[in-house]
């Protein structure tokens, strides 16, 4: 049921939940879509702490206090 690196695809979204027509592949939907969802979520907190060390690495370069 699991299929890596396809992001959010609400065709396959769909597919997956016309398939489940039963109670272990809809717990199997479920706890793929939260799984995705929690990779989304670790992702998007990766790129802001990248931008924030960036943002510091540059105020160093600079000279420049950090947190401006």
């Amino acid at each position: 049921m699991r299929n890596q690196g396809t992001g959010f695809d609400y065709h396959r979204y769909r597919q997956l939940l016309a398939e489940a027509v039963d109670e272990s592949k809809r717990l199997a939907l479920i706890s793929l879509l939260i799984e995705e969802r929690a990779k989304d979520r670790l992702a998007a907190q990766v790129a802001t702490d990248r931008a924030a060390m960036t943002a510091s690495t540059i105020a160093k370069v600079l000279g420049a206090p950090p947190g401006r």
